[in-house]
């Protein structure tokens, strides 16, 4: 083998490594159009593909918006270039596409899109686009309507569902709020608590009372007007619920006169000197004795004894209301109420939203 022949296989390999470095280097621009005709108006899209090496800078032509490509063709927006990786990532493919329309009849030229790639510049092939018009019929002109007035979509219950069940838990959310706060405002509880108590006969219930007095020994203690204040309370209060008269609000004089239509002499002359000692007690500062003030607590109990009516059936259960809230619960409660507020508030902003900016 001489040198000559030497140096053309080293000539041959270097072009054929050349050659293929070339071809796996090359940048390829393309360009289609999707309508190659349309409707005056009426818009299509030039998609620019641009396959290069990875990593390589490719920047696209830029036209604002209603900026004419050619006169006549105008380019309302693009989109951004989309990416895909190709040959095991070593090479990118880059579409973009370019929103297009015209509105004068004709057959447009679009020239080659030019594309930059690191600094070079390549270009795509040309493209045509073919604007039509429509057909009008010039003969039968009543045949050519104005534009229609707008027209309102049907009513849809779907498309108001979720408002109105929006607005039956506002109405629900307003309600609770407003009686929370009226109660907490009237110092009372939210929720009040039922509790179940027997009813008790008059005389019995007196007798109760009597027996709680006796236990105190408040007469022992030197004050005697408390004495006889529960005391008398404590008869005025059988009186009422025996013969049915508001003894609580009459004077002592007021209820033996009463009393004398109900009762005879006998059995109302004791309780006659006990409610006069109590007045003596309450209003004139008197002082008793010990011995007196067990007198008159055994002329109570005798009394009661002499008048009481046993009952035979048994009463109906009393039903007691109590009312009743620590600090606690109504800091608690005070918070349920800012909460539900703000809920109330997110729903109606909601809905606000709902029927201004969506218009539903």
């Amino acid at each position: 083998m001489n040198i000559r022949t030497i140096f053309l296989s080293l000539f041959f390999l270097l072009a054929v490594f050349a050659g293929w470095s070339d071809a796996v280097s090359q940048v390829t621009v393309d360009a289609k159009i999707d309508s190659t005709a349309i409707f005056i108006g009426e818009q299509t899209s030039i998609v620019v593909e641009v396959s290069s090496d990875k990593g390589k800078k490719v920047e696209f032509p830029v036209y604002d918006s209603l900026q004419n490509i050619v006169p006549g063709v105008e380019v309302l927006r693009s989109t951004d270039p989309d990416t895909s990786l190709l040959n095991d990532e070593r090479r990118v493919l880059l579409t973009k596409k370019y929103i297009i329309t015209s509105f004068d009849t004709a057959l447009y030229y679009i020239p080659p899109v030019q594309v930059n790639v690191d600094g070079r510049k390549y270009q795509s092939k040309s493209l045509a686009l073919k604007v039509i018009t429509f057909d009008i019929d010039t003969v039968h002109t009543d045949s050519i309507f104005g534009m229609k007035s707008e027209m309102a979509p049907p009513f849809s219950w779907d498309d108001w569902d979720l408002l109105v069940w929006l607005s039956i838990i506002v109405v629900i959310l307003t309600g609770v709020l407003l009686y929370v706060i009226v109660r907490l405002k009237d110092n009372k509880p939210i929720i009040r608590r039922i509790k179940l108590k027997p009813h008790l006969a008059p005389h019995k219930a007196a007798m109760q009372k009597i027996e709680h007095i006796k236990e105190e020994k408040i007469w022992q203690k030197e004050d005697s007007k408390e004495y006889y204040t529960q005391l008398t309370d404590t008869l005025r209060t059988y009186i009422k619920e025996r013969y049915g008269f508001n003894a609580m609000e009459m004077t002592s004089f007021e209820i033996i006169q009463h009393l004398t239509e109900f009762n005879d002499d006998q059995a109302i002359s004791e309780l006659r000197e006990l409610f006069q000692t109590a007045d003596l007690v309450k209003f004139a500062k008197y002082s008793t004795l010990i011995n007196e003030n067990d007198r008159n607590l055994v002329s109570a109990i005798e009394y009661i004894n002499q008048t009481k009516i046993e009952e035979t059936q048994p009463q109906p259960t009393e039903i007691v209301v109590v009312e009743k809230r620590s600090r606690m619960a109504k800091i608690i409660f005070w918070i349920c109420i800012g909460v539900a507020a703000l809920a109330l508030a997110g729903v109606i902003s909601y809905m606000v939203y709902r029927i201004i900016f969506l218009n539903l």
